[in-house]
């Protein structure tokens, strides 16, 4: 499928995604963020896809934020409408994929598109980055699920920091605090994040959702995570990916994973 604002290529198993606004680094409008769930869902629902990379155009910036043009004359109304359906069709959808989505943030991952990264399962950042959420600059908040899960990664003493400051983080601090898993040299982010979903893809693919549905529990308020992981453990012993990775382990040879 051809888009306005994003690259869509399929290398191996794995579809990358590159948001392609280069002149505007790459910043969020409504276009980009219903092109990028039109891209992640196609990728989910094709079994040929193992995981996904998302990263930016250009060397400056992964994503530098929203289109502020776009929400400059916004009500309260407007502005819930806006946080709700990028919620619920981008920044939700890329927390509950099943299958592992990894941020290579090549460089400026501000506002929005530090919230897309977070999203992410896996963020694999270069030695050029920075990230941040200055909102409060403009007089708003995080909307895009910031203010939950940068102190789910962080912290609440990082993440007040960070959120009431609104100053911008470098890649090394980022992994101090635990914000990026990896930093890698520029050249180095998109194959680190091929690298990790080629390890994730030689694993059970229904494992691998179970243990993602799992991990997810332990974030929502409410919910018992150690039941949900109970009951995803027992149901791992139905599958043919489990008589598979028994069967490889006893004749002592790699398991062969049947694709969904």
């Amino acid at each position: 499928m051809t888009y306005q604002y994003l690259l869509t290529t399929i290398e191996g198993e794995i579809l990358k995604i590159t948001i392609n606004r280069e002149q505007k680094l790459n910043a969020l409008n409504r276009d980009t963020l219903r092109e990028l769930n039109q891209a992640i869902t196609t990728g989910l629902q094709d079994k040929n896809v193992t995981g996904i990379v998302i990263t930016g155009a250009g060397e400056k910036a992964f994503v530098a934020g929203a289109d502020i043009s776009e929400f400059a004359g916004f009500d309260e109304s407007q502005g819930r409408d806006l946080a709700t359906k990028g919620q619920l069709e981008v920044f939700n959808l890329i927390h509950h994929a099943e299958k592992p989505i990894v941020a290579a943030i090549n460089g400026f991952a501000l506002g929005g598109g530090l919230e897309i990264a977070m999203a992410c399962h896996i963020r694999i950042a270069s030695h050029t980055a920075r990230l941040g959420l200055p909102e409060v600059s403009l007089g708003l908040i995080p909307g895009y699920g910031g203010t939950q899960r940068l102190t789910q990664l962080v912290g609440r003493g990082n993440a007040m920091e960070l959120i009431l400051t609104g100053n911008m983080i470098n890649a090394e601090k980022a992994l101090q605090i635990g914000l990026v898993n990896h930093v890698v040299p520029a050249d180095e982010v998109i194959s680190k994040s091929e690298e990790i979903i080629n390890d994730i893809a030689k694993r059970s693919p229904r494992a691998v959702a179970a243990a993602i549905r799992a991990i997810n529990a332990s974030l929502v308020a409410g919910e018992q995570g150690f039941n949900v992981e109970i009951n995803e453990f027992a149901k791992c012993f139905a599958t043919a990916d489990f008589q598979e990775g028994v069967a490889a382990f006893l004749e002592r040879r790699q398991p062969q994973f049947p694709k969904e």
